[in-house]
Parts: structure tokens; C-alpha cells; sequence
């Protein structure tokens, strides 16, 4: 059976997305952390990414990891593009393209978008309020406005980023866009944006994920 190793309120969130999109069996060993705990070594500490047992696993310490048989794999973006290939069916590439394109969307979104989107978050939601940095989320909001036109621009055709269907691809630039959500006056004007990230987060697998995010010690 495939271990998912990671909580949900963490780039984890992307892999049990697509298992669930895939109808997969797997096991989810929720690691959490260890920034989030005030003695991560603590004996009775949750499993987290600094202990003994999970570096066994992962030995940088970071979530998300996926084992498969004798397979174990690290970063999000990579799990789940293999398991979208493997198991995914048409989540999967039918091709040598397809497969191309759907790197190069992940790989986009990791690098270009990311950076930005996750200033969003911390500093529009995710840190107490008397952390955040407004100057941080207003360069972040610019530097992401041609970006944003790109992805638009991209959706026109079918309203999803390869081969006219819900893709993997979808799933790891929706988790990416995600963060920006804080900021509603990014998505003005990109339509096509708003329309796709919306459907994306109607999908059954999706709210399956996030019921169980919620139900996550915050």
C-alpha cells in the first residue's frame, strides 16, 4: 500500500488530493512540523519531521514524502507527477507532450509562482496579525500580476492546462494559486482564473481533502 507521510496543512495536501482523484488506497502518517511544537524532541512530542522515525524516512527532514514498495520519493510536485503517471490514469500524461507539459506547469508554478503566493498567505492570513508584513504581500500581489495574465491566457482554450482535461497539472498549480487566494484583487480581471480554480475546488476529491484539513490541529 502507498504511505503519504505529512499533515494536510502542508504541501502533503497536494498528494492526498490526487490519491483521492485516483481512487487510491493509501495510508496517511500525518507528520507534523517541528516549527510548529514548542519541544519537537520532547518525549512525548508527535511524530514530527525532526523525529528519529520519520528522518528514517526522510532524512531532510521535510514534508511530504511518499513511500511505494521499495520506491520513496520526496517533494510534492514530484510525488505526485509519479503517481499520476503510475496510478493516475487520465490525471497521467498519454504521451511524451503531455507529460512535458505537465512538468513544465508544476515546475512553473514551484518557482515562479510560489514564492510569491506563499508571502499571500503568511502575511495576509497565515501569521498573527501583528507579523505580518503588508509591504511583503503588496510586492508579492505585483510581482504576480503577469503571471497571472499567463495562466489566464493558458486557461482560454478548454479551461484546463494540458490535453483539454483535469490533469495533475491542474491540481499542482490550483494548490500553488491557492495561496493567493487572500489577495481576491489578483484574481480580478483573470476570469478564466477564477472560473478554473473555483471548479477545481468544487471536485468531490478536493472537499474530501480539506474536511479532513479542518479537522487538523490549526
Amino acid at each position: 500500500m502507498l504511505t503519504i507521510y505529512g499533515c494536510l496543512r502542508s504541501r502533503a495536501s497536494r498528494n492526498v488530493w490526487l490519491a483521492h482523484e485516483a481512487g487510491l488506497e493509501f495510508k496517511h502518517v500525518p507528520v507534523i512540523q517541528a516549527y510548529r511544537l514548542a519541544d519537537p524532541d520532547a518525549p512525548d512530542a508527535p511524530l514530527n519531521t525532526r523525529s528519529p522515525e520519520f528522518r528514517a524516512v526522510n532524512p531532510n527532514g521535510q514534508i511530504p514524502s511518499l513511500v511505494d514498495g521499495a520506491l520513496v520519493l520526496h517533494e510534492s510536485l514530484a510525488i505526485n507527477l509519479y503517481l499520476a503517471r503510475t496510478y493516475g490514469g487520465t490525471l497521467g500524461p498519454a504521451d511524451a507532450a503531455e507529460d512535458g507539459l505537465m512538468g513544465m506547469w508544476s515546475f512553473w508554478a514551484a518557482t515562479g509562482f510560489e514564492p510569491h503566493s506563499i508571502e499571500i498567505l503568511y502575511n495576509r492570513v497565515g501569521k498573527p496579525p501583528a507579523e505580518r508584513d503588508a509591504a511583503k504581500a503588496e510586492a508579492a500581489i505585483a510581482a504576480l500580476r503577469s503571471l497571472m495574465a499567463v495562466l489566464d491566457q493558458a486557461l482560454v482554450a478548454t479551461g484546463h492546462l494540458v490535453g483539454g482535461r483535469f490533469t495533475v497539472a491542474d491540481i499542482n498549480v490550483a494548490e500553488v494559486v491557492r495561496y493567493a487566494l487572500p489577495a481576491p484583487e489578483l484574481f480580478t480581471g483573470a476570469r478564466h482564473v477564477q472560473a478554473w480554480i473555483t471548479a477545481c475546488h468544487a471536485r468531490p476529491a478536493f472537499r474530501q481533502m480539506m474536511a479532513a484539513r479542518d479537522l487538523e490541529a490549526a
